[in-house]
């Protein structure tokens, strides 16, 4: 059956419409427990600030799950990706990102890094009764951009409202669903003697820029989290090499906790050279007056790819090529022994053991 230009505009319209009345329903300028009542009130909110942002096929059902077509699903590949994360990020807003679109970036790299492609997302929200419903549209339109520009559809969610003071302002919780090709298996274990380590840029932006928006110390500096979507990095490194054996994104714990977790993993040695890690001076600088370690920062736009040596030239360049990936580097290598240890080779040409990281650097970080 075809379908005419006029049909094609009358849906368009239609569904601008629908979009309108969805819009507006809330008239409360805070946040209360009726928000997350079940009743009316919560309808409205729902509609107006999450429906009408997230709009889709799926979502616009309504229904208490989202119905996924298994079909479409395994055209794509063999396996499903499922991963969950929460975001309690302290402050909400920061420079260049929110907790909004850190939600679904931090997701979509946690599925991106298995070699999946991003499909599907769910959004809960809890709500602290008092929170201005403006900062719940900016954070709603923040997601609604980085979902469209990640390729990513919200299709289910939940939102809870707690007493003043139970909670801080807003916390997010995401699962994600996404579709690993046959050709790719990129695992913790994989790694092996010889291997190279390469990481897609600096590191330590994400956790400098939180701590400086908190305002608790007198800096000023141009210091923007690296909040960013890896997905289409990840094709392109696909693309050169399917055989990546590990890879993943260096969020809480920072650069030297991936690595850590990876020797582990294989139970192999791995050696990284201090003078090839990027690191801003901005960010070297705060990590010295506050006696920091930028091994341990968190990042939300940084990926830890592993690889045999043979395809390591192909794939830094196809990671150079790629806007996410243009001051990527070769940053250290996978050695036999000792196993489950990382060294740091200094600029002094010594060695030190990088441990895992023990307690907090930096609490509230994503």
């Amino acid at each position: 059956m075809k379908i005419s230009a006029n049909q094609t505009k009358n849906s368009l319209f239609q569904k601008i419409e629908q979009v309108r009345h969805r819009q507006g329903k809330v008239r409360d300028s805070h946040i209360t427990l009726a928000h997350g009542s079940g009743g009316k009130a919560m309808r409205d909110l729902i509609d107006d600030i999450f429906v009408s942002n997230f709009d889709n096929p799926i979502l616009s059902q309504l229904e208490d799950q989202a119905s996924l077509n298994l079909a479409s699903l395994m055209q794509q590949g063999d396996r499903l990706a499922l991963t969950t994360d929460s975001y309690v990020v302290d402050p909400l807003f920061f420079p260049s990102s929110d907790i909004g679109e850190l939600a679904i970036n931090g997701t979509v790299n946690d599925l991106a890094v298995s070699g999946a492609k991003p499909l599907y997302l769910t959004c809960s929200v809890i709500l602290e009764e008092g929170l201005p419903v403006e900062t719940l549209r900016r954070v709603a339109a923040s997601m609604k951009k980085a979902a469209l520009k990640a390729g990513i559809k919200i299709v289910t969610g939940d939102t809870k409202v707690v007493h003043r003071g139970a909670a801080d302002k807003l916390f997010i919780n995401t699962a994600g669903v996404g579709v690993i090709p046959k050709e790719v298996n990129i695992s913790a274990h994989n790694i092996q003697p010889g291997d190279l380590v390469i990481i897609n840029g600096e590191l330590g932006n994400h956790g400098a820029a939180i701590l400086i928006a908190r305002g608790e110390l007198a800096l000023e500096t141009n210091i923007e989290s690296d909040c960013q979507p890896l997905h289409d990095l990840v094709e392109t490194i696909l693309k050169v090499c399917p055989d990546i054996h590990a890879m993943r994104d260096a969020t809480r714990g920072g650069l030297a906790t991936v690595l850590n977790e990876f020797a582990l993993s294989s139970q192999v040695g791995i050696r990284i050279n201090e003078e090839s890690i990027p690191v801003r001076e901005e960010v070297k600088g705060v990590c010295e007056i506050l006696g920091l370690d930028p091994l341990y920062l968190a990042n939300e736009g940084k990926l830890v790819v592993v690889v045999g040596q043979e395809n390591a030239e192909n794939v830094l360049s196809a990671m150079k090529s790629h806007p996410s990936g243009k001051n990527a580097c070769i940053i250290g290598e996978v050695i036999p022994s000792p196993p489950g240890i990382v060294l740091l080779k200094t600029a002094f040409n010594a060695e030190r053991i990088v441990d895992m990281l023990v307690g907090e650097q930096l609490p509230r970080i994503c």
